[in-house]
């Protein structure tokens, strides 16, 4: 089967996501990182934050559900992407939220390579992990979630293990292209000739953390302007510390190179391929204003997979769960609480045709 994108689709050509109505607790100060713990993989170990399930905001919770999540950030991202998002899904889920190898506070895979192969790998170790632990929720299924790279290897652990996946959700993923988006430069192709990264690694080692984070912001937000200075100064804090880790810059460049090298090399992951098999519930979730992956793939993406619905966010670019949590929070709520009802008794929901919000 072809690994080209299918053609254009107008959202309107497919079923849209139906947002929750369930209460949220309020987002009313900074939250601070969620506490977290290294956790054994394959090759080594990945560190993992973790957000414990509050239960419905009005209470009480003794019969409410209690499920897991685990959420997988993009390239150059870190657990600490989900850190608002996990805290509205709390009402539903205990969440896991890990930095993949090589970033956040995660060390390097043993092997020195960073393939999508090898975060696909990670993830899948993780979910056996975490559907293993004791309490509430222990065997079953995981509701996993995406954003960029990590959509990507989300959307490639529920294809291969459908059987640890309850619900997908992907934000802005990663998805293989004929054609560089334009926010990759001529600079990052050349991520693509041997060598290359080890200097790419030097010159990214010599921006300051303050230019690093106003950059990532002009480049994935969709309203730079509106990002709150105390996020912004969270943010630099955490690029300073992981400038103190002496492989950061080499994750990035390297694994850089492997998402560029998927987007040239039609077939090279078969993420097209893969989204035609998926079994589960699946969120498609993107951003209008999304510079890195052109937001015109999220009907084609959601026109392939099985049982998918398409969400659509006006003022957002690729970091959805950041620029948007709330709206965010009530997709994925809108469609776990959908699949839970359509297990039940003669059970019927109509799922609305395309609705851009």
């Amino acid at each position: 089967m072809s690994e080209v994108p299918p053609p254009a689709v107008a959202t309107a050509d497919v079923p849209a996501a139906r947002p929750s109505a369930t209460p949220l607790p309020a987002l009313t100060s900074l939250l601070p990182p969620w506490p977290g713990e290294q956790v054994p993989v394959r090759g080594g170990a990945v560190f993992v934050r973790t957000t414990p399930w509050t239960g419905p905001v009005d209470g009480p919770g003794e019969d409410a559900p209690r499920e897991r999540a685990l959420y997988v950030h993009g390239l150059g991202g870190a657990s600490t992407n989900w850190t608002d998002l996990a805290a509205l899904l709390a009402v539903r889920f205990d969440g896991w939220a890990l930095d993949l190898p090589g970033f956040g506070r995660s060390q390097p895979p043993a092997h020195g390579r960073y393939s999508i192969r090898g975060h696909v790998q990670a993830v899948i170790d993780l979910l056996e992990h975490v559907i293993a632990r004791p309490g509430p929720g222990q065997g079953q299924p995981v509701h996993l979630l995406g954003n960029s790279l990590g959509g990507l290897a989300s959307l490639l652990v529920a294809s291969r293990r459908p059987d640890l996946v309850a619900t997908l959700t992907l934000v802005s993923p990663a998805m293989p292209v004929y054609r560089v988006p334009q926010a990759f430069s001529t600079a990052l192709l050349l991520l693509l000739v041997p060598g290359i990264p080890s200097l790419a690694a030097q010159r990214i080692g010599a921006v300051t953390p303050e230019q690093s984070v106003r950059a990532m912001i002009n480049m994935c937000f969709g309203e730079p302007g509106k990002v709150p200075p105390e996020r912004v100064e969270q943010a630099v804090q955490e690029t300073r510390e992981r400038a103190e880790q002496p492989w950061a810059d080499r994750a990035l460049t390297r694994s850089m190179r492997g998402l560029i090298t998927s987007y040239l090399r039609v077939g090279a992951a078969n993420a097209w391929r893969a989204a035609r098999t998926l079994q589960m519930p699946t969120l498609v979730l993107w951003g209008a204003r999304d510079k890195l992956v052109a937001p015109s793939l999220a009907p084609r993406l959601a026109s392939v997979v099985p049982d998918a619905r398409l969400e659509v966010l006006d003022t957002v670019g690729h970091v959805a769960m950041l620029e948007a949590p709330e709206a965010t929070a009530r997709a994925v709520l809108g469609m776990v609480e959908e699949t839970a009802a359509c297990r039940e008794p003669r059970a019927a929901v109509d799922t609305p045709r395309g609705v851009r919000r």
